[in-house]
């Protein structure tokens, strides 16, 4: 299940998102990188709220543990939604056994 979120992330690569994080920071920057336990590393990174997290806005790159990331937004014209339903098809498809 994992696997169709990693290849789906993966994608994006290049294009701007922002990550809300558990402790209700959000970050916007453009994607960098994905790796498989959706470990996020982002370039080009501002702070949305920046009088609440002051100390946060000399940031400009950040690796963000997968764990730690509550929601990711992206703009849903990046979004390959063709790509996307063709993968999770694939995903509930019953498995084949050859007799």
């Amino acid at each position: 299940f994992l696997q169709l979120f990693f290849s789906f992330f993966k994608t994006l690569v290049g294009k701007e998102i922002a990550v809300e994080l558990k402790n209700d920071v959000v970050l916007t920057g453009t994607l960098h990188s994905v790796d498989q336990y959706l470990n996020i590393k982002l370039t080009n990174v501002s702070v949305v709220n920046e009088n609440r997290y002051p100390q946060l806005t000399a940031l400009k790159n950040c690796f963000i543990r997968g764990s730690v990331v509550r929601y990711v937004q992206i703009n849903p014209s990046d979004v390959d939604t063709e790509l996307l339903q063709d993968a999770t098809r694939k995903e509930n498809s019953p498995e084949v056994t050859a007799a």
